[in-house]
């Protein structure tokens, strides 16, 4: 089968001239990322699964392709079929890649759902996706008993350690399957995957996508990886499966080019502890989102672990220039900023060895994609000009539709003035005469402010460069005079003094570094800043904080 690869290039402008998406008409994710290696390379190491206590468990891909298919099978027996959502309710761990596997071989929908989530987090997705089947852990199954006469479409639970609250035992269900299964005959545009948005700017949205997203994120992945892989390679992300950061971008390129993942359940992000991982595995490809880089710079002499990484990758956030900066003395290794979102992932990105990365900027586009900023009328922006971030239509990474929601989708998708179709994403974002894309800000999050629009990135860069700063989030709220006035929130480093005192030195440094309209008029200090599970900063909670707190 002749699936979209990315040839090794030796420049910036050959990767792009050399790749051309021809997608077969015919195909299954699970046949590209397990079947196929299953059959020329049993024995090969597709998953280390690390236990609490440190121990490893080696999967293979015929291990994988085996159990996947039984599980596969037993799904059937249950009534799940083709175009149902199985939902996937559990941590790193080898359970998760079967439960993908099995349901995307059935041409099912996989549904990831993060552990963190609470009854009513769960209940609202699997109630909207309408998922027919859930595989999960005993850690899990409380909330959902609690919930699930309330999910009339929920038929089957399985639960990984074995029967409980009204759900069947992995182990029980697979045992009279059969280890061969008849693969659904699907194609690029068949459902395979609804990810759920982090809600950054309302209730969370379904993002349906297509089978073509594995193509979308093994030719992106190949490029910020920078051409995955190498002889040695071992991947590993703290990010969750759930999130399109952690299967994505980590887990489903790396099972696809051969390349073993580590699976481990950290809990909470401990940069210590990450690094000790790197260190004591050989981790070579590794990808964190950009606060977890941010905490790990609290680390003193990272060094001092001795890891030995080839690449590390982030996306989510803006990183800025001195994280990037910090990122790269630390791991002693490229470190590569991409952007994309749940609804079309990898589209801009960089590869520090074919073209130097801007200080401040997440790269240019992607091998395949054509992406612009426009204008308020959908026009091209002028360089270095802030508009809307669009990616142009149709691309093998976007998604097909938001679940049950025609309007929402219909807002996505807007058609130019010269006739071009493309996807908005709601980022704020300039281009320089480079191609070089510079984040600016989530639409929403702009601040207008004595008659200036001012994207909250920038200043956050310039508070994060301070050392009295771990992490730093800036909002607008509402002023009589100014419309909006900048507000900061700062998480101190250790041993950092909470004082009125250094709040004026970090305001003076953003006022001196940057310029006085950019400078906050107030800078309040938090033990931790209100993220999503994906490590956004949620800006729209802080701000409705500030302005609850004013009222009083």
């Amino acid at each position: 089968m002749n699936f979209p690869e990315l040839p090794p290039a030796d420049t910036w402008r050959a990767a792009h001239e050399s790749f051309d998406w021809r997608l077969p008409a015919r195909y299954n994710i699970a046949e590209l990322i397990c079947e196929r290696w299953a059959r020329a390379a049993p024995d090969r190491v597709a998953l280390i699964a690390l236990d609490a206590s440190g121990g490893e468990t080696r999967w293979s891909y015929r291990e994988l392709s085996r159990r996947s298919s039984r599980l596969a099978n037993a799904l059937a027996a249950r009534g799940v079929s083709r175009g149902d959502r199985v939902g996937v309710l559990l941590p790193q761990s080898a359970e998760t890649v079967l439960a993908w596997l099995g349901a995307v071989k059935l041409g099912a929908v996989i549904t990831p759902l993060f552990t963190l989530f609470g009854e009513e987090a769960l209940e609202y997705r699997l109630a909207d996706s309408g998922c027919a089947a859930l595989i999960t852990d005993r850690a899990n199954l409380s909330k959902i008993a609690a919930i699930r006469d309330r999910l009339p479409e929920l038929r089957v639970v399985i639960c990984i350690e074995g029967p409980d609250e009204g759900a069947e035992g992995l182990a029980a269900a697979l045992a009279p399957a059969r280890d061969a299964v008849e693969m659904a005959a699907t194609g690029p545009d068949d459902p395979a995957l609804l990810a759920y948005t982090s809600g950054t700017t309302g209730p969370p949205k379904g993002a349906l996508h297509g089978q073509r997203v594995l193509a979308a994120h093994v030719v992106g992945a190949r490029m910020v990886y920078d051409f995955l892989p190498y002889p040695g390679d071992l991947m590993w992300t703290p990010a969750d499966w759930a999130w399109m950061g952690g299967s994505m971008n980590a887990l489903v390129p790396a099972l696809f080019h051969g390349v073993p993942v580590l699976a481990y359940r950290m809990g909470r992000f401990d940069p210590e502890r990450a690094f000790g991982i790197m260190a004591r595995h050989r981790v070579r490809c590794a990808s964190f989102p950009p606060t977890a880089l941010k905490l790990m710079r609290r680390v003193e002499n990272p060094r001092r672990f001795g890891c030995d990484l080839r690449i590390v990758v982030s996306a989510g956030e803006a990183m800025g220039a001195e994280t990037l900066a910090w990122g790269v003395e630390a791991f002693d290794a490229p470190l590569n900023e991409f952007y994309g979102q749940t609804e079309c992932n990898m589209v801009i990105g960089n590869n520090a060895r074919l073209s130097a990365p801007k200080p401040g900027a997440m790269g240019r586009a992607l091998p395949g994609h054509e992406v612009v900023v426009l204008d308020e009328r959908l026009n091209e922006a002028p360089t270095d000009a802030t508009g809307e971030l669009a990616i142009r239509t149709p691309d093998p990474g976007q998604f097909l539709r938001y679940w049950g929601k025609p309007d929402k989708t219909a807002e996505k998708f807007r058609t130019g003035p010269d006739g071009r179709r493309w996807m908005l994403t709601g980022d704020e974002a300039s281009r320089d005469d480079k191609g070089y894309f510079r984040f600016e800000s989530r639409t929403d999050d702009v601040i207008t402010s004595s008659g200036y629009r001012v994207g909250p990135t920038e200043i956050e860069e310039c508070l994060a460069g301070h050392p009295a700063v771990a992490v730093a989030a800036v909002v607008g709220t509402p002023d009589k005079v100014r419309t909006e006035v900048i507000r900061a929130f700062v998480t101190p480093t250790p041993g950092i003094e909470r004082s009125d005192e250094t709040a004026a030195a970090l305001i003076a440094h953003v006022r001196l570094r940057l310029s006085p309209h950019l400078a906050p008029v107030s800078v309040e200090f938090v033990d931790e800043l209100p993220m999503t599970a994906t490590g956004k900063i949620m800006r729209r909670e802080l701000r409705a904080r500030r302005i609850v707190e004013n009222r009083r």
